[in-house]
């Protein structure tokens, strides 16, 4: 495997700082996060608002070339751009592709809608195939790979779901970040289930945990429960297991670590974290 980090989870660091760390560390990449963020409420850098690690998509077709440079520098890769571009506004797809073609990654987020369930899920789900139409041809331009992330609270929570809308699609120009973390909260099954139906449209890997635990009682007296992000090594993804089954599919490509956890300063949580699945690789 190759590990690389997701720049969402490198709030206190400036692009600079991350790749010396990341460098630093033994990393062997670098997944920038694309978005024209809010600031900070409160100043304090976070990791959805007020994110130093995080290129403007406004100016990122702008930004590409020193980027590149920054990234080669450190002899850091560009596995995939994390960019937070949806299928229902094309005119920002592009952009963001243009701006990926220019840095020289291979491939890129661009997700479906969230899902709320005030709406028929079917209908939802048919608008967006119709737009990732849209999106693979763009994709097919660029000669880049549009990514799905299965994402608790969107139209494809599960590898499964996302396996069948990207049906007759071609897994060249489109494909599916796996996030286990994020099927905690919603869309888990089995990891070889999961795995084994997205076959050709595995693209990537995020690497995050979270885990259940109670939150107060219903009105009707039941127990209320709610997840939230774990340390890797201490929530309900079976790290283990996970990685056995990478390795039974024949994946063996990037894992990019996307950590909202804090119960370690981010250093110490950066380099722990790198140990701890490089020792679970050598494991399995």
């Amino acid at each position: 495997m190759k590990y690389a980090v997701f720049t969402v989870g490198l709030p206190e660091l400036t692009p600079e700082q991350a790749v010396a760390t990341l460098r630093e560390l033994g990393y062997d990449g670098v997944e920038w996060r694309v978005v024209d963020q809010a600031p900070a409420a409160d100043g304090a850098p976070g990791f959805w608002s007020g994110n130093r690690c995080t290129w403007p998509l406004s100016s990122f077709v702008d930004d590409a070339p020193h980027i590149a440079a920054l990234t080669a520098q450190a002899g850091l890769a560009l596995p995939s751009v994390g960019t937070y571009v949806h299928c229902g506004n094309l005119a920002a797809v592009e952009q963001a592709m243009q701006g990926v073609a220019k840095l020289g990654a291979p491939q890129l987020r661009v997700n479906v809608p969230p899902y709320d369930g005030n709406e028929s899920y079917l209908k939802a789900y048919d608008r967006a195939r119709a737009q990732y139409r849209e999106v693979a041809e763009l994709a097919k331009r660029y000669g880049r790979r549009a990514l799905i992330e299965l994402h608790h609270g969107s139209l494809l929570p599960s590898a499964s779901s996302a396996a069948m809308f990207l049906h007759n699609f071609d897994p060249q120009y489109v494909g599916v970040i796996h996030d286990a973390g994020n099927m905690v909260y919603e869309g888990y099954e089995s990891y070889r289930i999961g795995l084994e139906v997205l076959g050709p449209f595995l693209a990537h890997v995020h690497l995050k945990n979270a885990r259940w635990q109670t939150a107060g009682e219903r009105p009707d007296g039941s127990v209320e429960w709610r997840a939230d992000w774990a340390p890797i090594s201490q929530g309900m993804v079976d790290i283990q297991a996970l990685f056995r089954t990478l390795r039974v599919v024949g994946y063996d490509g990037w894992v990019s670590f996307e950590d909202f956890s804090t119960e370690q300063p981010l250093l110490e949580r950066l380099r722990d974290n790198l140990a701890f699945v490089k020792r679970v690789e050598r494991l399995t």
